[in-house]
């Protein structure tokens, strides 16, 4: 047995593009990894959650089921997703919640927006292309495109502008 593979749990039904980096001590069931994408130590990735190409995605991060992460986007240590508004363990007459007891609240992060360590995001969000959150932010509503916001809950602090060789193009 391959000691990696013996360090974490990865389960059949993952899909793994090409050129996945995987840490230990890793939690992997029903998700889709894209190519190129580094994953650290103790993350578990859920069923039904998408992580897009070429992203990296920090140690101790917990990704559940209805996040839809977009390419080249950065999740720092420690981040954690929710997927229902109102969690409760039992049912109105007291029995055990099941699947079948509630639905799955999606959550987006756009195309390479940056999520720094700590923070929380909540359900029904979109968290919009190139967006930065700043470590230990809780994110409560959606965040614009190129747009920085921090702390709880996060507030836009300003836009990022874009670079002088975005503007202009490359000099060589």
């Amino acid at each position: 047995m391959n000691l990696l593979n013996s360090l974490n749990s990865i389960s059949d039904d993952v899909k793994m593009g090409r050129n996945v980096r995987l840490a230990r001590f890793i939690n992997l069931y029903g998700c889709d990894i894209g190519d190129e994408t580094k994953i650290g130590t103790f993350v578990e990735i859920q069923k039904n959650a998408v992580v897009g190409k070429r992203c990296k995605i920090s140690s101790h991060s917990f990704i559940c089921e209805g996040v839809v992460i977009e390419d080249n986007v950065f999740i720092g240590h420690g981040v954690m997703f929710i997927n229902d508004s109102y969690p409760r363990a039992t049912t109105p007459d007291g029995k055990l919640q099941t699947e079948a007891n509630w639905k799955v609240e999606p959550t987006v992060i756009k195309r390479g927006a940056s999520i720094g360590s700590g923070a929380t995001i909540l359900s029904n969000i979109t968290v919009g292309e190139n967006a930065i959150v700043g470590a230990g932010s809780v994110v409560t509503r959606n965040v614009p495109p190129n747009s920085i916001v921090a702390g709880n809950p996060a507030r836009v602090l300003r836009k990022i502008e874009p670079s002088l060789e975005a503007k202009h193009g490359s000099v060589e």
